[in-house]
């Protein structure tokens, strides 16, 4: 009997998950809330399944301005929502503990204390801010991205799983959002403020795990990405895979819509159809005997199930 071993050789490459903004699909009704939200300049908040794509879409935004503008950054200015965010947080950071300990080594040295701009870092949305003035504006001093300071322009900024952060985070940053300017108190209020040179484009993503502030909503453009159909997910799979794969076909995805189906807890989504897929392909899937694809297969049903009782309702499939 063949046994069915995994060999380091045949892992999927760790670059098949990164971003490739050139395959996403973008259909019609998304294309036309992105170009609403850029023409009238509001946030664009994108809910839907996880894996379904929408920390995708930014990286596809800030690829497809790119190619037309080179005063816009190829790639989204992305700010991590955590349960512990505050709105100034979005903007930039300072580093007290640094600050505190540099003040009490140059007391004793003797040293002049660097500024205190030295220990200010922006984020996502205070780059995308600073970038829109033009190289040596006093505004660019805290930009510490050796890659961003050469860089004027426009970018967009992704703030990804906005429902993670404390409810009054998204009412806190409206104003801010509104004027793309903010303060840092800690340097004297200083105030960074978008120049009306470059455009600055806001996505931010949900999960749906908590109701987000109606006042907040109001200001947002909204659109829901719903779980693709078959013929989509054969179109993304010819987009990662190339038209011609064997693995690219409509009985894999027929196989994968079973499993969802199937599953109960947490239903996979396309991130997991292309690791599946992947898989498969790797194991050279199609090319076996109908023993070793069901050995094959029950490998795989680890990428598809992400629960205990999930996994479970596969591995008793006959």
């Amino acid at each position: 009997m063949a046994e069915i071993t995994l060999q380091l050789n045949q892992l999927p490459e760790a670059g098949f998950n990164k971003p490739k903004p050139q395959t996403y699909q973008l259909d019609a009704p998304l294309q036309a809330a992105v170009e609403v939200a850029i023409n009238l300049g509001m946030p664009l908040l994108i809910t839907g399944e996880p894996g379904t794509g929408k920390t995708q879409l930014a990286h596809k935004i800030a690829f497809d301005l790119n190619k037309h503008n080179r005063d816009f950054l190829p790639t989204p200015l992305v700010f991590h929502t955590k349960t512990t965010s505050a709105a100034t947080d979005l903007f930039y950071q300072y580093d007290a503990i640094r600050h505190f300990y540099d003040a009490g080594v140059n007391k004793q040295t003797q040293q002049a204390l660097p500024h205190v701009s030295e220990y200010i870092g922006l984020q996502a949305l205070g780059k995308a801010i600073a970038l829109t003035a033009p190289v040596g504006s006093p505004q660019r001093k805290y930009l510490k991205d050796a890659n961003l300071t050469g860089f004027a322009g426009g970018s967009v900024v992704l703030i990804d799983e906005i429902d993670k952060a404390p409810r009054d985070f998204p009412n806190d940053i409206l104003y801010e959002i509104e004027r793309f300017a903010f303060q840092i108190k800690e340097d004297n209020n200083t105030e960074l403020l978008k120049t009306d040179a470059h455009k600055i484009i806001v996505l931010m993503t949900s999960n749906s795990e908590k109701n987000l502030p109606d006042a907040f909503l109001r200001r947002c453009i909204f659109y829901h990405i719903p779980f693709p159909d078959e013929t989509k997910l054969l179109n993304i799979l010819q987009s990662h895979l190339g038209e011609n794969s064997p693995y690219a076909s409509a009985h894999l995805i027929n196989l994968f819509m079973q499993v969802r189906q199937l599953l109960t807890k947490k239903k996979p989504a396309t991130a997991e159809l292309l690791n599946w897929v992947k898989m498969l392909e790797t194991h050279n899937f199609l090319q076996k005997s109908a023993q070793d694809q069901q050995k094959i297969m029950r490998i795989s049903y680890a990428i598809l199930a992400k629960t205990f009782d999930d996994l479970q309702i596969l591995l008793s499939k006959p």
